[in-house]
């Protein structure tokens, strides 16, 4: 018979970088931390600051790890090596935390991401309950295959470097080491959680495990339709300045509207690669595209950002799920996305947005149309935001990753 459990003593794992599994994880915690005694621990590459979690645990640990100095040509063989040489000090520290949480009286481990190994390396030796949440897929078989000219593997014009990783030794036994590492984490987690049915799935696929869906929410009281402010002729776009983003794909739709009609297009980045940002600026000018781009904006200066602009516009690249849709239709802005991942599962088309195909003019046509119907605009902006409101709450969430957690401890 299941034990009704009014209080968990939780030990959190994360080493994550400030961006959307980051606020996940902040929003979990203030909740949880009303009924429930939460120590976190994590790595000092964390991004501490982004979305705070100390003020809501008793214990927050930090456990120093300094990844080793990748080389710089002709010595960047080597940097497999070096990673190589990181996921053995990982696998040690998570040795570390895993004894000090064994020893510390928890109900459980409610284990986040490491930005080096996907799955933390503790999981692989905790004796006490565990839950990993899935905040994206992982695994040798998940690949992004996107090029850009300033990579050296970029369109297939350097084979002989796809010969050479295929017979890089440091290279493979990297993707070894790190398989291994995954695949017994993942062994001895008791349970896993998915962001999405698209993380689920995806995970299944390639690693065999199956694992629940427990959504994200959105705090609507941070998101919200701020009165007074004025539109800009303009569409938005947030995340991390990388390739995995889409932001050129973005850039080349808005250059295919026609110039009396281009909005500009603004781009909110926790992030950025300094390569890809000129390559996105370039993009611009080329498509002859007005782009603002801004950086580490808090919530208060991003849910204002929201509100500005007529339409929020996404195209990442089988993106797990994003919470960007969620916080734009929160502030009423419908969302334009691209039909892939997680997205489909936010954003309704004919609802509180549109989902197209990956082209260029096809996503234009769509931005175009929506742009041009002020009705329809504000149509799919109120029922945006009631559509938020009544599905993707953080306390809708936090009520199903609860019970998941009971869960664990009452199976165990």
């Amino acid at each position: 018979m299941p034990i009704k459990i009014d209080s968990l003593r939780i030990a959190l794992f994360h080493n994550l970088p400030s961006g959307g599994a980051k606020r996940a994880v902040y929003e979990w915690t203030r909740r949880l931390s009303k009924t429930h005694d939460i120590d976190v621990y994590t790595l000092s590459t964390a991004d501490h600051e982004f979305c705070d979690i100390r003020p809501y645990v008793n214990h927050h640990y930090i456990y120093d790890f300094k990844p080793n100095k990748l080389l710089k040509s002709p010595f960047g063989r080597l940097n497999q090596f070096q990673r190589w040489r990181d996921l053995k000090e990982l696998s040690k520290i998570g040795q570390k935390i895993a004894k000090k949480m064994n020893s510390g009286s928890y109900g459980l481990l409610f284990a986040n991401p490491c930005q080096y190994t996907f799955i933390p390396t503790c999981l692989h030796y905790i004796e006490i309950p565990s839950i990993y949440y899935l905040h994206e897929p992982f695994g040798l078989q998940f690949v992004r295959n996107i090029q850009r000219p300033y990579l050296k593997d970029n369109g297939g014009k350097h084979q002989y470097r796809i010969w050479l990783n295929r017979a890089d030794p440091f290279l493979a036994s990297y993707r070894r080491s790190l398989n291994v590492e995954q695949i017994n984490s993942l062994k001895h987690t008791q349970l896993l959680l998915a962001n999405s049915r698209f993380t689920r799935e995806t995970i299944k696929t390639i690693f065999g495990r199956d694992s629940h869906v427990c959504n994200y929410g959105v705090n609507s009281n941070d998101f919200y339709k701020i009165q007074g402010i004025t539109k800009d002729n303009s569409v938005i776009s947030v995340g991390e300045m990388t390739p995995r983003k889409g932001f050129d794909f973005l850039v080349e739709s808005i250059g295919r509207i026609p110039h009396a009609n281009r909005p500009i297009l603004t781009l909110v980045c926790n992030w950025d690669n300094q390569k890809e940002k000129q390559y996105i600026h370039s993009l611009a000018t080329k498509n002859n595209v007005t782009l603002k781009i801004l950086t580490s904006l808090n919530t208060e200066q991003l849910a204002r950002e929201y509100n500005k602009a007529r339409v929020c516009v996404y195209a990442p690249v089988m993106e797990p799920f994003g919470l960007v849709p969620l916080e734009a239709m929160a502030c009423g802005v419908p969302v334009i996305g691209v039909a892939e991942g997680g997205v489909m599962e936010t954003v309704v088309d004919g609802l509180n947005g549109r989902l197209v195909e990956r082209d260029p003019e096809t996503f234009a046509q769509a931005v175009l149309q929506l742009l041009e119907s002020p009705n329809l605009l504000s149509k799919y902006g109120q029922q945006a935001r009631e559509y938020v409101i009544e599905n993707w709450s953080w306390d809708k969430s936090i009520q199903c990753l609860e019970s998941y957690l009971i869960e664990a401890v009452n199976k165990s």
